[in-house]
């Protein structure tokens, strides 16, 4: 039996790599749904792939989901779509906000497929600012106030709204942040690394103190794709991540010696908003899916920098 199933947003990073992954499976069918806005043809799966296709389109226009996607069934839903990125969230945040609009029609549309279970790309940004470490999903208060983060927590709440309304399952993945071959280069780690590889400085917002965690593509995905496949932690939120933190100026020095290059690392005024202090997960629920070790920062930033050292 084919299981259908849809992702949108599926042409950006993260959604592009999921659909590569679901494709891989002869019994499974992937409708991709991406307006193009940020994301890229080029990071949909190989056309020698027959069990997918593509649509372009808005989540957030339900006119545009009536005459096509709303025409089909699916087994499952992976709810991607959404403006990401620091800086472009924080350009322009009522484009940001609207992105609401689109978990509704996500979340009707599972209503009227009878979906089995639809799965939400949430983010580590609702924990804001942490008051405590590490982050645990059911443990740490949320202390959301950007507009990204804000719609991503109310996201959440219509997801738990919609399984008391309607009995509607769901898993919500609070992504940390992940990296790998095809991110655009608004993103620290593949920024750092084209920056070396032409031989321009690298730039950090503040002192470079500010500490994050890294994790890599592919460990995310097995884990989300693990957790359909298993019926694990339906109804929850997991934490998707890695528990090696590490602060941008020790990321910047790393880069720079994966890389052999002579680069030098300059400094320039903090970030007004959104550049949290601290972001480091608690990842036991999904170092129980995985069952095994994450791949280590230094060799997923030496697999990004194989890749794209031929392509500059």
């Amino acid at each position: 039996m084919v299981n259908n199933i849809l992702v949108t947003g599926g042409a950006g990073h993260i959604g592009g790599a999921l659909s590569k992954k679901l494709v891989e499976d002869k019994n499974t069918h992937v409708t991709i749904l991406d307006d193009l806005s940020t994301g890229s043809e080029h990071k949909l799966p190989s056309k020698k792939f027959k069990n997918y296709d593509f649509i372009r389109a808005d989540v957030n226009n339900i006119e545009s989901l009536k005459n096509t996607i709303f025409k089909r069934r699916f087994d499952y839903v992976f709810h991607y779509a959404a403006v990401v990125g620091v800086n472009r969230t924080l350009l322009d945040p009522v484009k940001v906000l609207n992105d609401i609009q689109g978990v509704k029609n996500v979340l009707d549309l599972c209503i009227d497929k009878k979906v089995k279970r639809v799965f939400l790309s949430s983010s580590s940004e609702v924990y804001g600012e942490p008051v405590a470490i590490p982050q645990k999903e059911d443990e740490t208060p949320l202390n959301s106030k950007l507009p990204y983060a804000v719609v991503k927590n109310l996201s959440e709440a219509y997801f738990r709204t919609y399984k008391q309304m309607y009995n509607l399952d769901y898993t919500i993945f609070r992504l940390f942040n992940t990296y790998g071959p095809s991110q655009s280069d608004d993103f620290v780690i593949t920024k750092f690394i084209k920056q070396s590889l032409k031989g321009e400085n690298l730039i950090i917002n503040g002192d470079g103190s500010q500490t994050r965690t890294f994790c890599y593509i592919d460990d995310s995905i097995n884990a989300q794709i693990k957790c359909m496949n298993n019926d694990f932690y339906i109804n929850q939120v997991l934490n998707i991540g890695s528990e090696y933190e590490i602060t941008i100026l020790d990321l910047a020095k790393l880069v720079i010696k994966i890389t052999s290059s002579k680069v030098k690392i300059i400094h320039k005024d903090p970030l007004k908003e959104g550049d949290m202090t601290r972001r480091k997960p608690d990842i036991s629920k999904m170092k129980k899916v995985l069952n095994r070790e994450l791949l280590s920062l230094e060799e997923g930033i030496k697999k990004v920098y194989d890749f794209l050292k031929n392509k500059i």
